[in-house]
C-alpha cells in the first residue's frame, strides 16, 4: 500500500519491495492511492470504490488535465479539487475545519482487490503526496484492517505521529497532543489549526490497533517509541532502505561525463532532491552557498554544482556555477550524475534515510551531510563521508575543499562508501529483510490461531 507506484524516495522504495518479491516468486500486488505508471501489478485504490464508474471517471479526466501542467495555469489547483473534493465531498468540510482527510470509503474494500486472500498487508505512506496532497487513506480503517490480516507499517515520516505534518522540525508538540501550531505550512498543508484534533483521532484509532512497525533508521523508530502510535505496536523493527546495485555501483567518472555531456576539467559537485529550490525540508540554500564559497576558495578548477530534480536557468558566479537539472527516472543515466561527480553534498533540514545519499555511496562517491535525523545512520565520519551542522555552508565548503585537494583521500573514501552501501545498503538485503519478517510474523500468527482455536 502506497501513495504511487512512481515518484519520490517512500514511493519508489514500496515500489521495488513488491518488484523484487515477485522476482522471487512470490505473488506481490501493488495498490496506490495514484497510479503513474503501466505496471500491471499496480492497482489503484479507486477500483475497491462503490461509485467505481464515477471515481474512475474523475481520475481519468484528472490524468488527461495532467498532461496541460506546466502549459496552462491552475491546472494542479484544479486536479487537487477534483480528487479530492469531487470524489470525495466530505473531504471539503474537513478542509474547512482543518482536519486530515479521511473520508475514502473504497478503503473498507481494500482486501477485495486482491484476486487471492492476501498473507500480509505492508503499508508505506498512508498521507497524500506531492501530486495529491489531499490524502487517499482512510485511517479509520486501520483497525478492521489489521483484526483481519497482519498488517506493517513502515514508516517514511512522522505524519502518522502528528497533528498534520510529515516532519516536526523540531518542534514537539507531537508528544503531548499538538493544537496551537507554530506552522500550519509544513507539508501536508493546512488551511485551519486543526492539529488537536487530527492528534486525538490518530490516537483513538491506533488504540484499536495491533501493528507491527518498521522505520530505515533508528532515528525515527525511537519517535515512534515516544509516540501516541507507541501502543498499538507488536514489534517495531530497523530495516534500511536499501538500493539497486546493479545501477548504482562506481563507473568511470570519465565515461559518465561524457555521456551526460558534462565537463571533463570541472570540480563537479552533486545534490539530488525532488523540487530542491522549494523543497521545505531540504536545504538548497546552504547547498548553494556552499558551492559559491568552494568555487571562491579553490581555484584550481572551475566548480560545477549539479541540482538534479529541479528545472530553472543556470546561476552564474565567480569560478563557477550551478546547473539545473529535471528528475531522472531512469536509475542509469541517474547513476551515471552520481559516477560524474567528484563529491555529493546534501543540505536538509528534515530527513529520515535519504536514498540519494545511499545512491551517492554505492557508486563510491564521498558524501558531505548535515547531520539531523537519520543521516547520520548513513555515513561514517570520515570514512565514506562528514557530517556538518545544519545551515553550515562554510564547513560544508571546507569539507568539499577538503576532498577536491586529495585526490587520494577522494579516492579512499570513495572506495570505503561503496563498500559499506554494498554490505549495509543493497536492496536484496532489504528485501530478506523484509520476508524474513514476513515469515515469523506468519509462524507467530498461526500459533496465535492455534491457541486460540485450542481454547
Amino acid at each position: 500500500m502506497s501513495t504511487y507506484d512512481q515518484g519520490g524516495g517512500a514511493e519508489s522504495i514500496a515500489w521495488r519491495l513488491s518488484e523484487h518479491y515477485r522476482r522471487r516468486g512470490h505473488d506481490s500486488a501493488m495498490v496506490v492511492g495514484e497510479k503513474v505508471g503501466e505496471d500491471p501489478h499496480v492497482i489503484p485504490l479507486s477500483q475497491a470504490s462503490a461509485h467505481h464508474e464515477t471515481h474512475s471517471s474523475i481520475a481519468r479526466f484528472s490524468r488527461t488535465l495532467s498532461s496541460y501542467e506546466g502549459r496552462l495555469r491552475g491546472i494542479w489547483r484544479m486536479r487537487r479539487w477534483l480528487e479530492a473534493y469531487v470524489a470525495h465531498p466530505d473531504n471539503w468540510w474537513e478542509t474547512c475545519l482543518g482536519r486530515d482527510h479521511f473520508h475514502f470509503p473504497e478503503t473498507w474494500r481494500l482486501l477485495e482487490l486482491s484476486p487471492a486472500d492476501p498473507d500480509i498487508l505492508h503499508c508505506h505512506n498512508l498521507h497524500g503526496g506531492w501530486l495529491s496532497r489531499g490524502g487517499y487513506f482512510d485511517l479509520r480503517a486501520l483497525p478492521e484492517l489489521c483484526r483481519t490480516i497482519p498488517t506493517i507499517i513502515t514508516l517514511h515520516d512522522t505524519w502518522l505521529l502528528s497533528g498534520h505534518c510529515a516532519y516536526t522540525l523540531g518542534c514537539e508538540r507531537w508528544k503531548t497532543g499538538c493544537g496551537h501550531c507554530p506552522d500550519l505550512s509544513i507539508y501536508p498543508a493546512i488551511s485551519r489549526d486543526g492539529t488537536a484534533e487530527n492528534w486525538q483521532r490518530k490516537r483513538d484509532i491506533y488504540a484499536a490497533c495491533r501493528l507491527y512497525v518498521s522505520t530505515p533508521s533508528r532515528w525515527l523508530l525511537h519517535q515512534v517509541e515516544q509516540s501516541i502510535l507507541a501502543p498499538a505496536i507488536i514489534e517495531g523493527r530497523v530495516i534500511p532502505n536499501g538500493v539497486d546495485l546493479s545501477h548504482f555501483c562506481p563507473g568511470s567518472q570519465r565515461a559518465a561525463r561524457t555521456a551526460r555531456g558534462l565537463p571533463q576539467d570541472a570540480a563537479i559537485l552533486l545534490f539530488v532532491a525532488n523540487l530542491a529550490k522549494s523543497n521545505m525540508f531540504k536545504d538548497y540554500r546552504t547547498v548553494e552557498r556552499c558551492a559559491i564559497t568552494t568555487a571562491a576558495r579553490y581555484q584550481h578548477r572551475k566548480v560545477l554544482l549539479l541540482v538534479l530534480g529541479e528545472q530553472g536557468e543556470p546561476l552564474v558566479f565567480e569560478n563557477g556555477e550551478v546547473q539545473f537539472i529535471a528528475f531522472q527516472r531512469d536509475a542509469n543515466i541517474l547513476a551515471q550524475y552520481y559516477q560524474a561527480a567528484d563529491v555529493y553534498v546534501h543540505a536538509a533540514k528534515s530527513d529520515t534515510f535519504p536514498n540519494t545519499v545511499l545512491e551517492a555511496l554505492a557508486c563510491g562517491l564521498p558524501v558531505i551531510a548535515t547531520a539531523v535525523d537519520g543521516i547520520p545512520e548513513q555515513i561514517e565520519e570520515s570514512r565514506s563521508g562528514y557530517l556538518v551542522q545544519a545551515g553550515d555552508a562554510d564547513t560544508m565548503a571546507s569539507r568539499v575543499i577538503q576532498l577536491l585537494s586529495s585526490e587520494g583521500l577522494r579516492t579512499s573514501m570513495g572506495t570505503t562508501a561503496a563498500d559499506i552501501a554494498s554490505r549495509s545498503f543493497g536492496i536484496q538485503r532489504q528485501v530478506q529483510a523484509y520476508l524474513d519478517w514476513y515469515e515469523q510474523i506468519l509462524d507467530s500468527s498461526q500459533l496465535a490461531g492455534q491457541s486460540a482455536h485450542a481454547c
